[in-house]
This record gives C-alpha cells, sequence and structure tokens, in this order.
C-alpha cells in the first residue's frame, strides 16, 4: 500500500471507525431492545439470546475466512462487500415477520460483519505503521467502541419507545452507505504479497466447535444436559477443537497458523479477549433484563441508564491507547481486571442493585475496566506478528472477541433461565442474577492474572521467537507448523 499523508490516514482511520461504529450501535442498540422484541414476538429468554447469539456465532466463524480472503482479493474490496451485505441484512431485519425469520436475517447481517471489523482493522495496521502512531489509532478506535454504547442505548430508547423495535436496524442502512461511498473515494487498495489458501475443512472445524458449543450451552436448561441433543453437542465440542489441531499442524496454508500462538502475549491476548467481552454481553443481557423487567423502566430510561457505563469506556479508552504507547499494556490490562472484579464483586457480594448510588458505582466501575482493556488487547494480539499476515492475526483477535459475547451471552442467560423463570418476581430475578455476577468477576479475576503473566520479560521473548518463526518462512508459503 502507498505511503499516505497523515491526514489522509485519519480519513481512513475514521472510515473503519464508522464501520465498527454500525456494528456496535447494532450490538448496544439490540440489547434495549430485547424485552419489547421479547414481548412483541412471544419470545423466551433462550429466543432472546439466539437473536444474540445467532449474530455473534456466524460472525465469529467467518471471520478468519473474511481476513485472509481480504488479505488476498484486496482489503478494501472485502471492507466494500461487508458493508453492503451488513446493511442489506439491517434492512431484512427491520421486516421480520417473525423471530425465526429475525435470527436467519441477523446471520445475513453477521455474514457482512465478519467482513468488517477484521479487515479494517488490517486496514489500519497497515496504514499506521509505527507503533506508538498505531498504538494511539488502536485507542481510538477502541473508543468508538466507547461511543456507541453511549449513544446506542440511547438511541435504541428514543426508537424503541417511540417508533418501535423494528426501527432499531434502519440506523445502520444510511451509515452504511456514507460508509461505501467514502471507501470508494479515500481507502487505497492493498493485498498480502502471499496470501493463504481458502482452507473449507478448518472452516467447517471452527462453525462446529462455536455451533455445537453455544447450542448445548443455551438449550441445556430447558433440553436437559442429559438428552440426547445436548450429549451430541457437547461431543461435537470436545472433539471439533482436538481435530482442527491436529488437521492444521498437518497444512502448509492454515486457516488458523498454531504458530502464532507461540507467542504468548498473542496467546495470552486472545484469553484476555474471550473474558473481557464475555463479561461485557453478560453484563448489558443482565442489566437490560434487570432494568425493564425488574425496574420497570422504559427503554429509554433504560438506555439513559447504560450512560456511566458506557460513556466510563468512551473516555478511557484513548487514555489505554495512550498508556499502552507509552508504558505498554501490563498498567491498562491490571487496572481492567481491578475495575471490571470490583464491579462484578459489588453486585454479586454487596447487592448492588440495593440503593441508586450503589448501583451508578457498580456502572461507572465496570466501564473504566471495560475501557482500558480493549487497546491492549489488540495491540498485544498484533505484536510480532508481520505485516502481511495482520489481516488472519486481527481476525484471530475479533474472532476471541466474538466468541466471548457468544459464550457471555449464552452462559449468563443460561444461568438466568434456569433461576428466573417467566414469572419469576423481582427477588427470585436478583437471586439468579447474583451467580452470573460472580461469573463476570472471575472473568476479571482472569484478566488480571493474564495481564501479569502475559507482559512480562519472558512472554515478549516468545513473541520475538514467534516474530523469527515467520521470517525464516520460505517464499512459496510456509512450512507445516512445528508440533
Amino acid at each position: 500500500m502507498p505511503e499516505l499523508s497523515h491526514r489522509r490516514r485519519l480519513v481512513v482511520l475514521a472510515i473503519c471507525c464508522m464501520s465498527l461504529l454500525i456494528v456496535s450501535l447494532d450490538n448496544t442498540v439490540l440489547n434495549v431492545a430485547l424485552p419489547s422484541m421479547q414481548h412483541e414476538l412471544g419470545a423466551s429468554v433462550s429466543g432472546m439470546q439466539w437473536t444474540i447469539d445467532a449474530y455473534t456465532l456466524v460472525l465469529a466463524s467467518l471471520l478468519m475466512l473474511a481476513g485472509s480472503t481480504a488479505d488476498r482479493l484486496g482489503r478494501r474490496r472485502i471492507f466494500l462487500a461487508g458493508l453492503a451485505v451488513f446493511s442489506a441484512g439491517s434492512l431484512l431485519c427491520s421486516l421480520a415477520p417473525g423471530l425465526e425469520w429475525l435470527v436467519v436475517f441477523r446471520m445475513v447481517q453477521a455474514v457482512g460483519g465478519s467482513m468488517l471489523n477484521p479487515v479494517a482493522m488490517s486496514i489500519i495496521t497497515n496504514t499506521f505503521t509505527e507503533p506508538r502512531e498505531r498504538a494511539r489509532a488502536i485507542g481510538v478506535w477502541g473508543g468508538v467502541v466507547g461511543i456507541s454504547m453511549a449513544a446506542g442505548p440511547v438511541i435504541g430508547g428514543l426508537l424503541v419507545q417511540n417508533v418501535g423495535w423494528r426501527s432499531i436496524f434502519w440506523v445502520n442502512v444510511p451509515i452504511g452507505a456514507l460508509a461505501v461511498f467514502l471507501t470508494l473515494r479515500y481507502v487505497p487498495e492493498s493485498r498480502a504479497p502471499r496470501p493463504r489458501r481458502v482452507d473449507p475443512v478448518g472452516q467447517l472445524l471452527v462453525i462446529a466447535l462455536l455451533g455445537s458449543l453455544t447450542y448445548a450451552i443455551i438449550e441445556a436448561p430447558e433440553a436437559g444436559w442429559a438428552s440426547a441433543e445436548i450429549l451430541v453437542c457437547v461431543l461435537v465440542a470436545l472433539v471439533s477443537p482436538a481435530a482442527l489441531a491436529g488437521y492444521e499442524r498437518r497444512r502448509r496454508e492454515p486457516l488458523i497458523d498454531p504458530r502464532f500462538f507461540h507467542s504468548v502475549p498473542f496467546s495470552g491476548a486472545n484469553i484476555i479477549a474471550v473474558c473481557a467481552f464475555a463479561s461485557l454481553a453478560g453484563f448489558l443481557f443482565v442489566n437490560t433484563l434487570y432494568l425493564q423487567n425488574v425496574r420497570g423502566l422504559s427503554a429509554l430510561d433504560a438506555g439513559l441508564w447504560m450512560i456511566p457505563m458506557a460513556g466510563m469506556t468512551g473516555l478511557c479508552a484513548p487514555l489505554s491507547g495512550r498508556l499502552v504507547g507509552s508504558r505498554g499494556p501490563r498498567l491498562p490490562l491490571l487496572l481492567a481486571g481491578v475495575f471490571m472484579g470490583a464491579s462484578g464483586v459489588l453486585f454479586a457480594a454487596f447487592d448492588g442493585q440495593a440503593t441508586t448510588a450503589l448501583l451508578f458505582t457498580g456502572y461507572v466501575l465496570f466501564g473504566i475496566g471495560f475501557g482500558l482493556v480493549n487497546a491492549p488487547i489488540t495491540n498485544t494480539a498484533l505484536s510480532g506478528m508481520p505485516r502481511t499476515q495482520a489481516g488472519v492475526a486481527a481476525a484471530v483477535a475479533s474472532t476471541s472477541r466474538q466468541v466471548g459475547q457468544s459464550l457471555g451471552v449464552a452462559v449468563i442467560g443460561a444461568v438466568l433461565a434456569g433461576g428466573a423463570g417467566a414469572g419469576a418476581t423481582g427477588a427470585e430475578f436478583l437471586a439468579a442474577g447474583r451467580p452470573a455476577w460472580w461469573i463476570i468477576a472471575g472473568c476479571a479475576a482472569a484478566i488480571l492474572l493474564l495481564g501479569a503473566l502475559t507482559t512480562g520479560r519472558w512472554a515478549q521473548a516468545t513473541a520475538r521467537q514467534t516474530a523469527e518463526l515467520f521470517e525464516e518462512e520460505p517464499r512459496g508459503g510456509h512450512a507445516p507448523a512445528k508440533a
């Protein structure tokens, strides 16, 4: 990709952030609309879980394919296709006649979404080549998540309350159209010199793993863990990762290069991403239902209640990017674990919903923690990776985020469904939610521990060794990964 002026690089960053904005807005707006959708469509808790997880599952399954395809066919080309499909899927969601069709159209949205965030991150990585400048750009990128989290609940609340839940999907269409126009005008085309080939077997194994695991977690409370369908799903979920690891190790150009995971920072960043985004998804799912179904707030009022958490995320994300650029990822990761953990413990052990002051404090603590965690995840996951494979490396990190969201909704939703039925009282809902908050606190503890373990000298040495593995690969491809 040709060297761009500073102003042009900022324009490219803004366009990439626009794609993140519509995807992030879609998630936050949808969460506020869940109770309204549940009432109109007559859906159960598991039905609401599927409106979220059908999207995140397809997204997670296709991100790596989209990243490698963009490296081969052109990042701008795939980015444009993603914008078009995502916008069309959004329009279809607004026309869905029932829950089943809504889930199907959410999957169409996800096909487009899979071509956006990892490809946009690859474009950013190849546009901002200086490490400190890249860290700041990633901080801005993370700040967009905070903006969408702040604006999404309010926009969603206004639309749901005054127009109806179907209108939440209309927002994506004009933004997507504007992003297409700007991309055609300002974003240069770029490709990897040696992109990987398509890996259909690896792709199918990833889909089998994620789909079976999520289905088992969501449907087990109703079907029973001993039922045949759940046992089959659990078996598939156990066999798939072993089969995937064995197959990819022998393949010359794998979907997921096992050598990436020789880097402790890369591996740790992906586990942290799962924990952080599982916490976020669980937080949003629990609180959306609590504020509207237990406190009896309107969609707009519930959206306004999310602003303290979302606002702190928006403020802390750019700060985190600057900290990563100046001091490295350790400090923001440790602080993220502490603040998110404090929020989880406040609700789990000290009845954080008891007073408005405690509820507000819990939201602020979680927002600070989540705002700090995103930039170091991205920066650490890409450190030591060659720019030529940035699409695949970014896609793995993005996949971990989506896997975390899927698992967060599945696990937290299953906990709520198991402890609070459709006619549950407020006290029953709060009791059922307490284990969910302990799960969120546990995820935060994992972030704290991994943040300490994966940012030291030993961990950085493994990142350098991983980079050397890629530098030594032959021109015609790379040798099969060593065990």
